[in-house]
């Protein structure tokens, strides 16, 4: 799959196509049907699709103070859009220009004269332009003038209401795996770098591979069931504090899996680790002897666990 930035031409090859123009972060039930839509209909007429996202958020251009709430990074949002067989992602790298172009002038300067498109699909609730003066029925009109077709698609909903980022960010915050796994159909997951930590896994006989969390969302601190995706395919189980580590001084937030049956050197790769189960709460414990028969038990439980997933 390509990756276009909105700053460049886009290449010939790709006019013409079909836009699924939102967010995207998460890429959960919701966002997955505006893409299959407009992939369906690229096919239908033999035209390229190009799925649009925005980085950084829009809502970390207004407010830079928020705390990180990112469901997915730019690679992991291109691999999700190339498995849907989009052609192509276009980052729009969100900034005071993006920000403060209206409505009109979006579709007149950047769907219509840079990205040459020919239809655009988005979500029904999708605004965009300055004070976000434009919606889907605004998009269908402005368009029309250019000869776009815009199409929106409606929510998608279960038993709770319209599936949306917002519910899943909820769901990890709270500790609910399970419901951030339906909702997004995978589980959530953190990809980084393996960091050098200070080697207390190791001495107390349980080695980590220690990522940090950068833009991601924070999950509930605690210890969970994982896997862990490793360079060349592997897929490892394992268990993974996230959080603190209130054991131990200095008090540093980390993401810490350890991989069952696994004593491979990873530093300095990336790996991916999603979350399956929450385990329990962060805790401070009084001995290194109390904090290894608790890993142990986590330990337990959560190959229990994930030796029930069924199997891909």
């Amino acid at each position: 799959m390509i990756r276009l930035d909105h700053r460049d031409p886009i290449p010939e090859s790709l006019h013409g196509a079909v836009l699924a123009l939102g967010n995207f972060d998460g890429f959960h039930q919701g966002h997955q049907a505006v893409v299959n839509a407009a992939v369906s209909w690229a096919r239908e007429e033999g035209r390229p699709a190009i799925v649009a996202t925005f980085d950084p958020h829009p809502v970390r251009h207004f407010f830079p103070d928020t705390e990180p709430f990112r469901l997915t990074t730019l690679d992991q949002r291109q691999e999700l859009f190339a498995q849907a067989e989009a052609d192509a992602m276009l980052v729009f790298h969100f900034d005071g220009s993006i920000a403060g172009m209206l409505a009109d002038r979006w579709v007149e300067e950047m769907i219509a004269g840079h990205i040459h498109a020919a239809g655009v699909i988005t979500g029904e609730d999708f605004t965009f332009g300055k004070g976000r003066s434009g919606n889907p029925e605004s998009l269908k009109r402005l368009g029309a003038q250019f000869g776009i077709e815009a199409r929106a698609v409606p929510a998608v909903y279960d038993g709770e209401g319209p599936v949306s980022s917002s519910r899943i960010r909820d769901a990890l915050t709270a500790g609910d795996c399970e419901t951030a796994t339906r909702l997004l159909t995978r589980p959530f997951a953190i990809r980084g770098i393996v960091e050098h930590g200070d080697k207390r896994g190791r001495e107390i006989g349980y080695p980590t591979a220690n990522l940090s969390l950068g833009s991601y969302l924070r999950p509930r601190y605690g210890i969970y069931a994982v896997t862990g995706a490793l360079p060349g395919g592997r897929v490892v189980h394992g268990a993974a504090n996230l959080g603190i580590r209130p054991t131990f001084e200095p008090p540093r937030e980390l993401l810490e899996p350890y991989f069952f049956d696994f004593a491979e050197n990873v530093y300095g790769q990336e790996i991916e680790v999603a979350f399956h189960h929450f385990l329990r709460p962060e805790e401070k414990f009084a001995s290194l002897d109390e904090l290894t028969a608790q890993m142990e038990r986590d330990c337990e439980r959560a190959r229990e666990l994930l030796d029930a997933l069924p199997t891909q």
